[in-house]
Parts: structure tokens; sequence; C-alpha cells
């Protein structure tokens, strides 16, 4: 568990990059895209710490805010960035228009970075990583 923890803590960094890469290139949509998948592996990262897995993405951050934001073990906002990236993920993947900004992929980047942040330490203290 702690390797495939720590592979996706990796796969979660690569993703923050790639975003800026794409946030520079003015693809928001993409960005925000990869933005949401960097949190997503860190939450599946975390639900694995405690024996989770699910197969879906509504049930992995519905399992993310029962079994780790209820329970006391991350803080709230976490479930609400999370919740906020995959809103911005079915915007920029599935319109055809982007109503997606620079600002809004400068914001969710600081909170993937947080949320990156947040997974790294909890992984650390409780001997994952």
């Amino acid at each position: 568990m702690s390797e495939q923890s720590q592979d996706l803590l990796d796969k979660a960094r690569k993703y923050v990059h790639s975003a800026e890469l794409l946030r520079n290139e003015g693809d928001y949509d993409s960005a925000a895209s990869r933005l949401y998948y960097a949190m997503f592996y860190c939450a599946e990262a975390l639900l694995l710490t405690k024996g989770f897995t699910f197969s879906s993405h509504r049930a992995v951050i519905s399992g993310f805010g029962q079994h780790l934001v209820k329970a006391g073990t991350l803080p709230a906002e976490m479930h609400l960035w999370l919740r906020e990236a995959f809103d911005k993920r079915q915007v920029g993947d599935y319109t055809a228009v982007s109503l997606l900004e620079e600002a809004d992929v400068k914001d969710l980047h600081l909170k993937a970075e947080k949320f990156i942040q947040q997974t790294e330490i909890f992984l650390q203290q409780a001997g994952f990583i």
C-alpha cells in the first residue's frame, strides 16, 4: 500500500506540473482537468490508508468526505476543493465552448498544491510514505 500511495502522490505532482504547462498555453480546460486528477489521485492515496477503493469518481469524492473529512482526519476545505475541481473538470471536458478562465485555473492550482501538501503530510505521519 505504501508504494501505491507514493505512486499516486508522484502522479499528482506530475499532473500539477502538466497543468501549469497547459495553463501557460492558454488551455484552461485541460489544465483544470489535470488539476482535478491531481487531487483525485491524492484522495485515492488517502482512502487507501483506510482500506477503501472505489470504482467511480463520485464514489471517491463521497468516500473522501465520509471516511476522511467527516471522521475528522482531514480538513473540510479539502473536500470542498475536490468537489470544486470535479465540477470545473466537468465544465472543461464536457462543454463545447470553454467557460474557464485563467483565474479559475490559477485558483485551482493553489488548491491542488495545498491538497498535495496535506496529503504528503498525512501519508508521512501515518507511515505510508
